[in-house]
């Protein structure tokens, strides 16, 4: 084996995939095509043919990424053309990083790279191509969940004959899990993502939901969530380059399909901003563009695989050609989120979609209505013929909250697993040599509603109202500073905002604080009730305006004497208060002596 990760990513596709033209055939075809594009491998065989290309060729290495909780390895192939396995940002080679099987029922990604991979050492294909580009290629991500094999494991999907389950062994979404990073696997992806930093991330999945002409949809960062220069480049020149370099394959490709009225496609098209739990959202918010690809699960598998191939091998032939000003617009990137530009800029981290809408091109398939005998209401059926619709798409966001960032995030050490998550994410940080009283920003909340039942294991937040007040606070040695200029404060902001959709807050890891641990016995708190009431007329305003507001308050005397210690002395004024508090740039520099 060599030392780390490499492999190639490149191959033309030749006659919509009968076989890439190879010079040792039988002993380097992958099991898919042994299968006559019916199947899809198992880990061991995909570990096996991994290991073999890293034998075989100079510029291929296999290692294993880390083991996940069922004691696999998580596979992953480095290419580069000069044999360089490990990270080196000095070498000014774009990184290209494709991950597949994140959902292992999913599978097209991995039979696509192994072959173009294999197109890449066995032929030595778009070797030009390829001398300033470092591929690495992740085959199964979630390794646990894709051997739970079988043959019923999506029911609305065309292939192959059997294929791996969603999530993890422990029933994990890890395309809902970047940014909160729960599962052991995510965390060990985050590692090696930001020791390698990437240029350009592809995440290939499979969709469900209607039918359509198309193979493949898409989804890009263009509404908002990631550099202005970036997004500008991922929309004019590589979108614009794809689509007309899809077409020619006769592979048609559209942006992401969610229709205004599920499965109706004459009720219009929406889009939205990519939130950060999800990998093209995550890959925007560290200045990554990233491309989510969904083949169509109704087309045949050799299609979708096929498809997948093709955007692989045409966005090698972008980049190959975009090298220089990739890098440039990164590097500008990277400079203006580390300048504190959001300090003096307002950060954006809620949209929606405006009301305006403009009139598409889609190439549909014919379908009606139909009463269902079981339900009682209408479902789609969709037909065979072809049908090129004129539809409303709803594409453009609209900002719906921002707010200026402070200079920093201070964390108090006690919140060791909020810390740990944030040091996963390839972020600055620093650590309090000691204990110190800081004025700070801080957030009280007030009207906090979770969610019924959880998501992906935790209680969310369903609403509540907050207020930011300043405050002075004590914080432990070994609390984490986290400033905000810095090139990735898209992934600091959103993890520590409380308004964040993605936000630790929301996720329910602050979920304590709304916990009330002391209580007042009745024949104490009667009697101070009484005494409270006498010597403070506000206070008996208060209360006459709370029994008016809600008339059951009055009903409930344990809810009437918590309300009266609440308002005392003996309450716990760090109930309901986020102990993650904002710096201003006054504050950071004077405790600046007292991080490490």
């Amino acid at each position: 084996m060599k030392r780390i990760f490499l492999t190639p990513l490149f191959a033309v596709l030749t006659v919509l995939f009968a076989g890439s033209t190879i010079n040792a055939q039988n002993e380097w075809l992958t099991d898919y095509e042994k299968s006559n594009f019916l199947k899809t491998p198992r880990m061991d065989a995909v570990i096996s043919f991994c290991q073999k290309l890293d034998k075989a060729f100079g510029q291929v290495a296999y290692v294993s990424l880390g083991k996940s909780p069922q004691q696999r390895d998580i596979p992953m192939l480095v290419y580069d053309a000069d044999g360089n396995f490990q990270p080196n940002p000095k070498s000014g080679k774009l990184v290209l990083l494709i991950e597949a099987c994140i959902h292992p029922g999913e599978s097209e990604g991995k039979d696509a790279g192994l072959m173009l991979l294999r197109d890449i050492a066995v032929n030595g294909k778009f070797k030009e191509l390829l001398k300033d580009i470092t591929i690495l290629f992740v085959p199964v991500f979630n390794v646990d969940g894709h051997e739970r094999f079988g043959p019923f494991n999506r029911i609305n999907q065309n292939g192959p004959e059997e294929m791996g389950w969603r999530t993890t062994a422990a029933n994990l979404n890890l395309n809902r899990d970047f940014l909160k990073a729960d599962a052991p696997e995510m965390r060990i992806w985050l590692k090696m993502f930001h020791s390698w930093n990437p240029d350009f991330f592809v995440d290939i999945h499979t969709t469900d939901g209607a039918d359509y002409q198309y193979p493949l949809t898409y989804d890009l960062n263009l509404g908002g969530n990631m550099d202005a220069g970036l997004t500008a480049w991922t929309k004019n020149v590589y979108l614009s380059q794809i689509e007309k370099k899809m077409e020619a394959d006769d592979m048609p490709i559209f942006p992401y399909v969610s229709f205004r009225n599920w499965h109706d496609p004459k009720s219009g098209l929406i889009s939205w901003v990519c939130p950060l739990m999800l990998s093209e959202g995550y890959g925007a918010a560290a200045n990554c563009p990233s491309l989510l690809i969904e083949t169509h699960m109704l087309k045949d598998y050799k299609t979708r695989v096929s498809a997948a191939y093709a955007m692989l091998q045409h966005s090698i032939e972008i980049m190959a050609n975009e090298k220089t000003r990739l890098k440039t617009l990164r590097t500008t990137a990277d400079s203006i989120a580390a300048s504190g530009y959001f300090s003096k800029n307002y950060f954006p981290f809620d949209w929606d979609s405006s009301p305006d809408s403009v009139i598409v091109d889609f190439r549909g398939i014919s379908y009606k209505a139909v009463k269902s005998e079981i339900t009682g209401s209408d479902y789609f059926v969709y037909g065979t013929e072809k049908e090129d619709m004129k539809l409303e798409y709803f594409v453009n966001q609209v900002v719906t909250d921002s707010v200026l960032l402070p200079a920093a995030y201070i964390v108090p050490a006690e919140w060791t697993d909020v810390i740990e998550r944030l040091k996963l994410h390839g972020l600055t940080l620093y650590s309090l040599k000691k204990e110190i009283a800081l004025n700070v920003i801080t957030t009280r909340f007030a009207d906090v509603k979770l969610r019924n039942g959880t998501y992906e294991g935790r209680t969310k937040l369903e609403s509540f109202e907050s207020e930011e007040v300043t405050e002075k606070v004590l914080f432990p040695q070994g609390s984490i500073v986290i400033p905000t200029a810095q090139p990735k404060v898209r992934i600091v902001a959103n993890a520590l905002e409380v308004k964040s959709r993605d936000s630790f807050f929301q996720w329910g890891f602050f979920n304590t604080i709304f916990e009330q641990k002391e209580y007042a016995e009745s024949y104490v708190m009667e009697k101070m009730a009484k005494e409270m009431l006498e010597k403070d007329a506000g206070l008996k305003a208060k209360f006459e305006e709370a029994k008016k507001n809600d008339p059951d308050f009055i009903k409930n005397p344990r809810a009437v004497l918590n309300w009266f210690y609440a308002h005392s002395p003996y309450w716990d004024l760090k109930k309901d208060l986020y102990p993650v508090a904002k710096l201003d740039n006054a504050e950071l520099k004077l405790i600046m002596p007292s991080l490490r």
